[in-house]
C-alpha cells in the first residue's frame, strides 16, 4: 500500500487544486467512522456534506446497489427502466410532491429549477420574454456551475468566471423587508436555503419563512428551497421546510438521496413548474437510471425506517448543550438545528482551520468554513456515547487551543 505521504504528494502534483483537504488518506468507512490508510480511526463530523447521513456503506444501502449493477446500470431516458417509476412513488409518498425531476448533482438540480421556473414565468405567469427575475440571498451555496456562481456573492467562487447570466437579484438571507422591495411584477422565483451550511449554519429569523411564504403565495412567485443539505433527516426533520411550518412550491434534494453510494439528486415540485418541460427541452443522460433509482429507493428506507430522522432530532439537541457547556474564550457561538451544527468562533481565536487540524489529530473529522466556524454534521446514526466522545474532543481542542 502506498504511504500517506506518497499519496498525498501525486495528488497535489497532478490533480487541480481546487480543494485543499485536510492530510488525511482514508481508505475505508463504516457507520460514523473512517479510517486512513495507517489504521488511525476517526469519527466523521461532516458527513460528505451531509450525503453520507445514514452512516458510511450502510449495508441495506450497499445490497441494493451490488443487486442492480449486476442487473440494469443504465438505459438513457430514450426507454423505460423498471426502477424510476418506484422511485417517483417513494418520493411523492414520502413527500406529498406532484411532479419529479430526477437528476445526478445537486447543481444540476438547481440548474433544472432555475430553467424550469423561467419557462413557467413566461408561459404561465406571463413575464415578458427574457425578463424573468429570480430572488437570491447574500452568501448563498448552490453549486458551482458558470450558472449559479453567477448569482453568489463570494469573490473565491466569482473571480475570474465570468461574464455571467442576468436575471438574478441578491437581497441579504433572512431580510423579510429586504426580500419584498426586491420583488417586482417579473420575479418568478425565489431561491433560498432554509439553512445556510456552508455560510455557516445560519438561521434565519423565526417569522422569516412563514411571511415569504405568503408573499409568494400572493404574488403567484415560486418559493424554491435548496433541501440539497438540509433535507433527509440533517436537521431532525425530514425536510428543514417543516421547522418554518411552511411548504415549499419547488424542493431540490440530492446528497443523502443516495447515502453516498451514488450521485443522485431531485427535483420536487408541488406546483405547475415542472409541467412546462417539453420533451426535448431538458435531459440527463444519466438523469433517473436504473442504478440510481435502486440505490435512492433503498437509501429513503434506511433513513425513515431505521429511525434515523428523530435520532437527528434527539442527538442534535443533546450534542448542542454539550457544545454550549464548554467554557472557552475562543467561542463567539453555537448554533444548529439537528445534526446540522455550528462552532463559530472569535477571530481572535487564529481561524477555525488550526481547530480542525487539532481535532483531526484526536480522532475527529470536522470542516472549517468562512474562516471561523467549525461545521459539525455527523452522520445521523451517532449515537449518545459517541455524541459525548466527540463533545470531549472538542472540549478538549477548543480550551486547549484557547486564546
Amino acid at each position: 500500500m502506498r504511504s500517506a505521504e506518497k499519496l498525498i504528494e501525486s495528488e497535489h502534483r497532478l490533480g487541480a487544486h481546487n480543494y485543499k483537504p485536510l492530510d488525511v488518506v482514508l481508505n475505508r468507512g463504516e457507520g460514523v467512522w473512517l479510517w486512513d490508510v495507517d489504521g488511525n480511526r476517526y469519527l466523521d463530523c461532516l458527513s460528505a456534506y451531509s450525503a453520507v447521513n445514514q452512516g458510511h456503506c450502510h449495508p441495506k444501502i450497499l445490497d441494493a446497489m451490488v443487486t442492480q449493477a449486476k442487473q440494469l446500470t443504465l438505459t438513457s431516458r430514450a426507454f423505460r427502466n423498471d426502477q424510476l417509476a418506484l422511485l417517483y412513488e417513494d418520493l411523492a409518498k414520502l413527500t406529498g410532491s406532484h411532479k419529479i425531476l430526477p437528476m445526478n448533482s445537486g447543481a444540476e438540480a438547481v440548474e433544472s429549477a432555475v430553467k424550469a421556473v423561467r419557462k413557467w414565468g413566461y408561459e404561465v405567469r406571463g413575464v415578458p420574454e427574457d425578463k424573468a427575475e429570480i430572488i437570491v440571498c447574500s452568501d448563498n451555496f448552490h453549486g458551482r456551475t458558470l450558472g449559479i456562481v453567477g448569482f453568489s456573492t463570494d469573490p473565491t467562487a466569482r473571480q475570474g468566471f465570468g461574464p455571467f447570466a442576468p436575471g438574478f437579484k441578491v437581497v441579504p438571507f433572512g431580510d423579510y423587508d429586504a426580500f419584498a422591495a426586491a420583488v417586482t411584477d417579473n420575479t418568478v422565483a425565489f431561491l433560498i436555503e432554509p439553512i445556510q451550511g456552508e455560510a455557516g449554519v445560519v438561521i434565519p429569523p423565526e417569522d422569516f419563512f412563514p411571511r415569504v411564504r405568503a408573499l409568494c403565495s400572493e404574488r403567484n412567485i415560486t418559493l424554491i428551497l435548496d433541501e440539497i443539505q438540509t433535507g433527509l433527516g440533517r436537521t431532525g426533520k425530514l425536510l428543514a421546510e417543516e421547522h418554518e411550518g411552511i411548504e415549499a412550491d419547488v424542493t431540490l434534494v440530492g446528497k443523502a438521496l443516495s447515502g453516498g453510494f451514488y450521485p443522485v439528486s431531485a427535483v420536487l415540485s408541488n406546483s405547475e413548474v415542472l409541467g412546462v418541460l417539453k420533451p426535448g427541452e431538458h435531459g440527463s443522460t444519466f438523469g433517473g437510471n436504473p442504478l440510481a433509482c435502486a440505490v435512492a429507493r433503498a437509501a429513503l428506507k434506511a433513513l425513515v425506517e431505521e429511525g434515523m430522522i428523530e435520532n437527528a432530532a434527539r442527538q442534535g439537541d443533546y450534542f448542542q448543550e454539550r457544545l454550549k457547556a464548554i467554557r472557552a474564550n475562543g467561542v463567539r457561538n453555537v448554533r444548529g438545528r439537528g445534526l446540522m451544527l455550528a462552532v463559530e468562533l472569535h477571530p481572535e481565536a487564529g481561524g477555525a482551520r488550526r481547530y480542525c487540524e487539532a481535532l483531526k489529530n484526536r480522532g475527529l473529522l470536522a470542516k472549517d468554513t468562512h474562516d471561523h466556524t467549525i461545521r459539525i454534521a455527523p452522520p445521523l446514526v451517532i449515537t449518545k456515547d459517541q455524541v459525548d466522545w466527540a463533545a470531549d474532543q472538542f472540549e478538549a481542542v477548543l480550551t486547549g487551543l484557547d486564546t
